[in-house]
């Protein structure tokens, strides 16, 4: 049976865009006005031919559409609701998907709120300890929302921006850019176009900064420290920064930020995105990568730039009409922390608490510098091959410490063929994938013996007579797509 589709949020939103009414609309579509307003209140579904008649109005990829861009909303909202803040059992998956399809909006406002909700928390229970150890207690300061904020805005953009890829390939094309000598154009050009003189400073007392750019001497510093993939990078930004101002206020602008220090700190995520998108063109990149299969040391060869630069730029080819692989990209610490992330798959991350640790980025640590590739199963049976590999940034002295760092990219395993890593996995064998979470809190599986906690809402039968291999056995009733309510055999804990 064909799946229905009610994405009338989404033609009401792409309206709302053009600044057309729903009576000019329905016009447009040879449709009644009251019929197409009971589409974009989910009330009737998009047909086939009122499907294609929207892609040729409004010319768009169809498939970008109607992919299923709550489904990252559904994820987050389901995670935060596994707080203990919210009493009550667990939600069923079709309650939140219509939740998310018919306020998109205020589900992601709800999300704010409950991040809120959290770094308060944070923020107590920091201040508690600090007085409890009779230590100076420190002002507390604002909320970090600002981050967050900016995070979401790439997530939720699926991590393409249009304007700013496409002019950054359009200078590429136009300047004749050198993916080989890259580093000496970039310099060149800003010089000529925008007279801006390079200096390169070391850094004998510490202090010098990565990039400093001074506007009224037209120069820009940088460390003699950085390598030579982080030094084009640190040029293509300025050339952001100095070129693509106007573009870059128009799209901060339009994401309506709440604070000045999400509009700063996006700012530079936009330059940074422009800087990606210079180094590696889209066309000549996406074309490079799919006769490499993806192979990310080779694009590092020919493009002259960074492991994590490539993972990065491969999780962002996502143009409409163009799209590459969809990739997920992450960088994780040594502690666990998850410092940046992005999902152009339905592969989703924990936006609170650690990830799952049988995931493979973890294990990068313990292999310094060597690919690790690990074939890892959801528990929504979707698998995925896991590319993992530690880098270490030099401080650039004995006695200053380096930072470690662990890049994961990975793609769903039905595009194994394009990938060269799916070499030697059995990707036909669902009992060869390594099984992993988002995270223990909201992963429902009863037989993890890696498990840190139970989830959220889980109930606990403690049974001092008998220990089990798996730390926590549940019961953790919820009502799937059909309506049945389903659950595990509890025995005890560990």
């Amino acid at each position: 049976m064909q799946k229905k589709l009610f994405l009338g949020y989404k033609l009401r939103r792409l309206r709302e865009q053009r600044g057309l009414t729903q009576a000019a609309l329905a016009k447009l579509l040879e449709l009644s006005p009251s019929y197409l307003n009971q589409i974009e209140n989910n009330q009737r579904p998009l047909t086939l031919p009122v499907l294609l008649r929207i892609g040729t109005i409004f010319e768009i990829d169809l498939a970008t559409f109607v992919e299923d861009e709550e489904a990252r909303l559904v994820s987050d909202l389901r995670e935060a609701l596994a707080d203990p803040l919210f009493s009550g059992g667990p939600i069923g998956m079709s309650e939140l998907r219509n939740a998310a399809a018919a306020s998109p909006e205020l589900a992601r406002r709800s999300l704010v709120l409950h991040q809120a909700y959290q770094k308060l928390q944070e923020r107590v229970q920091s201040l508690a300890e600090t007085l409890s150890s009779h230590e100076r207690g420190q002002a507390l300061a604002g909320p970090q929302f600002p981050y967050e904020e900016v995070r979401d805005y790439f997530h939720y953009s699926n991590n393409y921006v249009g304007p700013l890829d496409e002019a950054a390939e359009k200078l590429s094309e136009q300047e004749g850019f050198r993916q080989a000598d890259m580093q000496t154009d970039l310099m060149n050009h800003l010089k000529v176009r925008h007279d801006v003189r390079i200096r390169i400073v070391a850094d004998h007392d510490g202090e010098t900064a990565m990039r400093r750019y001074d506007p009224a001497s037209g120069t820009l510093f940088l460390s003699a420290l950085l390598s030579g993939p982080s030094r084009a990078f640190h040029l293509a930004h300025q050339i952001a920064l100095l070129g693509q101002s106007e573009t870059i206020e128009q799209l901060i602008a339009e994401a309506n930020f709440t604070t000045e220090d999400a509009k700063s700190i996006c700012r530079v995520g936009l330059a940074n995105y422009f800087a990606g998108a210079l180094v590696m063109p889209y066309r000549v990149f996406a074309a490079q990568a799919r006769a490499v299969r993806h192979d990310i040391e080779q694009l590092q060869s020919r493009f002259a730039v960074s492991f994590e630069q490539v993972c990065h730029r491969l999780s962002t080819l996502q143009r409409p009409g163009a799209r590459g692989v969809p990739f997920y990209f992450v960088r994780v610490d040594m502690a666990g922390n998850i410092t940046k992330r992005h999902s152009a798959t339905r592969f989703h991350f924990a936006r609170f608490g650690g990830a799952c640790p049988l995931w493979n980025v973890h294990e990068a640590f313990a292999q310094p510098g060597k690919i690790l590739v690990q074939l890892a199963r959801m528990p929504d049976k979707v698998a995925y091959i896991c590319v993992a590999r530690s880098v270490t940034k030099r401080a650039g002295a004995y006695l200053k410490p380096s930072r470690q760092f662990a890049i994961g990219l990975g793609c769903e395993a039905a595009y194994a063929s394009e990938v060269v890593y799916s070499a030697g996995l059995d990707i036909s064998n669902a009992d060869a994938a390594v099984p992993i979470g988002v995270s223990c809190r909201i992963c429902e599986r009863g037989d993890c013996q890696q498990r840190a906690f139970p989830p959220i809402g889980s109930h606990l039968t403690v049974n001092e007579h008998h220990r089990s291999f798996v730390p926590y056995l549940f019961t953790q009733a919820g009502e799937d797509d059909a309506g049945v309510v389903t659950g595990a055999a509890v025995e005890g804990v560990g």
